[in-house]
């Protein structure tokens, strides 16, 4: 079943809210200065059921121009408009604008609704309707069907009810009720007993009891106590449905109309909008760059400045795109619409669609930007997502942020990266929280990067065993997080890029020059330790001649790393053989004594305390013996 919301537009006193009452038997206009003064203020709500079972949500939404930015928070949601245009007087200015208002807004479907039938006769009738088929040339009303009604009397309802049946029947698309739930807020109230209550036409996914959601822009958390549909209780709502909500932990004074409710982190405050921004024919004035406009997109009503950024200066019939940069923060998703009135004195100037609704500052002529900018206004889903991982690839973004600035669910992000990665534009890190993603093309260029860096290292260092991984995370991938910087570095050490030994990376095809150079010093610093036994060097107590210092310290450290040499504390060196006879002394003592000594390996290896010290820490360090509370103590590991 289909969930429909039908709206009314028109010039003041054309008998909207008459022919609602006629449809549905109820007033819409709730407030006693409405009653009073005989027009629609805010926006009223009722139903009625078609004669096929279905139950229509009406919005009847003030024609008075004062009112328009009321007029523009009940046409969120709506599938169908009644066009309604008194007989006696014809197509008004405010018709013409709410006319403006709808085609911008992105309303389709139409009924042009002639009111007030019974008050004129045939011949002016017949050329009332030519004159409205006239204005209507060009506008998404021009094929609209024409029903002739009396509210009063009654005169044309039936078939106007078979008219809308027929069109919600076979014209209205339902809506996306499997998405995440969107709710902007048309109305915040509170009941003694209950606490806060909010309404609007939830226009995207479902809304259930308790479940757990946040209202934004004030970013606060809200639980669903009871729903409403049409006046009756309901366990769940549906995309399509004017709805009536009691959510608890929010008072009524901490949100307003404009607030939209929906998942926690399922959306992202802003204070900049890129756009699309296309101006009436109709209108008379002209947007120059950083002009100051007000912008009503869902419920919202901002100020904002248009920055114009391929051109100077917008003029009736054009488009183009923009930014939006706004005097306060509103959460919005990309493909919402939006018009924009002139800020003084305040007329419908034009609209538009958003581009991207979380973008970064934009340069105005910029020939890559404004590229980007069509892209992401032609493409779909995919298209969108291939350009938000490349533009975040230094960072790589995760899918619940994606999810975030787009407004889909993580399922839809899920599937859309997917394919995205299966045709080898993006690569994933699945991480045990998130997954991060960047693009392909970023991952070619930094391996490619790293592999000329190492190699450049390599002509400068032939003897050391590369760079160390932290300084390729600084140099070449600084925003990345450590566990996925990680992960990249396994995954270039699985394809043979590079090498690991230890901490140092090297490019997969280095090996370590043994030639004269390095055979000069291994012999020299092996021949020294050979002869010094227990009397421990270090690297300066050793003649080298012919290698540079630097040099014999690179070499040093890859006799170390191939367990040539042993570097005790204190850069003391000594052979393995010489650990090794201490290592068989210690178990000795130890199995004997359950203890040893600084001065029982002193006495072991015939040397000095001074050497027999580090000896010691060099037991601790390959779990032969652990501290016993005292400086010079140690018992078996």
């Amino acid at each position: 079943m289909k969930n429909i919301i039908i709206g009314t537009a028109g010039h003041i006193d054309h008998g909207k809210t008459t022919l609602i009452k006629a449809l549905t038997g109820r007033n819409t206009d709730r407030w006693e200065e409405e009653q009073r003064r005989g027009i629609t203020i805010d926006l009223g709500f009722t139903w009625f059921d078609l004669p096929r079972g279905d139950r229509v949500g009406i919005i009847d939404v003030p024609g008075h121009e004062k009112f328009i930015n009321n007029m523009v928070a009940g046409v969120v949601g709506m599938d169908l408009v009644m066009l309604v245009i008194a007989a006696d007087e014809g197509i008004m200015p405010q018709t013409r604008e709410h006319i403006d208002i709808l085609g911008l807004l992105g309303i389709e479907k139409s009924i042009i609704v002639l009111n007030k039938c019974d008050l004129v006769d045939e011949d002016w009738l017949e050329m009332v309707k030519e004159d409205i088929k006239e204005e209507l040339k060009g506008s998404f009303c021009e094929n609209a069907p024409m029903a002739e009604v009396s509210s009063v009397t009654g005169e044309g309802l039936p078939r106007l009810i078979s008219l809308i049946e027929r069109m919600t029947e076979d014209e209205v698309i339902p809506k996306d009720i499997d998405t995440i739930p969107r709710l902007p807020i048309d109305r915040v109230f509170s009941i003694s007993g209950f606490g806060t209550i909010v309404t609007g036409t939830l226009i995207s996914g479902r809304i259930r009891k308790e479940d757990q959601l946040s209202v934004f822009p004030v970013n606060k958390p809200c639980k669903i106590r009871s729903i409403q549909v049409h006046g009756r209780d309901a366990e769940e709502c549906f995309a399509g449905q004017r709805v009536a909500i009691n959510i608890s932990n929010i008072k009524k004074n901490e949100i307003d109309r404009g607030c939209v409710i929906a998942p926690v982190s399922s959306m992202k405050n802003t204070m900049m909008l890129d756009v699309r921004l296309s101006m009436l024919p109709s209108s008379n004035r002209v947007i120059e760059n950083r002009t100051r406009l007000h912008l009503f997109t869902g419920t919202s009503e901002v100020l904002c400045r248009a920055v114009l950024l391929d051109r100077d200066t917008l003029s009736p019939g054009e488009s183009c795109l923009a930014q939006l940069r706004l005097e306060e923060e509103i959460a919005v998703r990309r493909g919402d619409r939006f018009i924009v009135r002139f800020y003084s004195p305040m007329e419908t100037i034009g609209g538009g669609v958003v581009i991207e609704a979380n973008p970064n500052k934009k340069k105005r002529f910029d020939e890559k930007t404004l590229s980007e900018m069509s892209l992401k206004e032609q493409g779909g889903h995919g298209d969108m997502i291939e350009l938000l991982i490349k533009q975040h690839s230094e960072s790589a973004i995760t899918a619940a942020e994606i999810a975030k600035l787009t407004g889909l669910t993580l399922e839809e992000t899920a599937a859309e990266t997917a394919q995205l990665e299966e045709q080898g534009l993006i690569r994933s890190f699945r991480m045990k929280k998130d997954l991060h993603l960047w693009h392909g093309s970023f991952e070619n260029k930094i391996t490619e990067s790293i592999v000329d860096y190492l190699r450049a290292f390599h002509k400068d260092n032939p003897y050391k065993q590369g760079s160390r991984k932290a300084e390729l995370r600084v140099r070449f991938l600084p925003k990345l997080k450590q566990n996925v910087f990680d992960e990249f570095i396994q995954r270039l050490e699985d394809a043979g890029t590079i090498k690991r030994t230890g901490e140092y990376i090297a490019a997969g095809d280095f090996a370590i020059p043994h030639d004269d150079t390095y055979a000069k010093a291994e012999n020299a610093i092996l021949k020294a330790l050979d002869g010094a036994g227990f009397e421990f060097l270090k690297l300066s107590d050793i003649s080298i001649p012919g290698v540079a210092p630097a040099t014999a310290e690179d070499i040093l450290q890859l006799l170390a790393a191939e367990g040539k040499v042993i570097v005790l504390s204190e850069d003391l060196l000594t052979l393995p053989r010489y650990t090794e006879q201490v290592t068989a002394k210690a178990r000795e003592i130890l199995a004997a004594e359950g203890k040893i000594t600084i001065a029982g390996i002193r006495d072991a290896i015939g040397s000095s305390r001074k050497n027999a010290k580090p000896l010691l820490e060099y037991l601790d360090s390959v779990k032969v013996t652990r501290r016993n509370g005292t400086e010079s103590e140690r018992v078996a590991y």
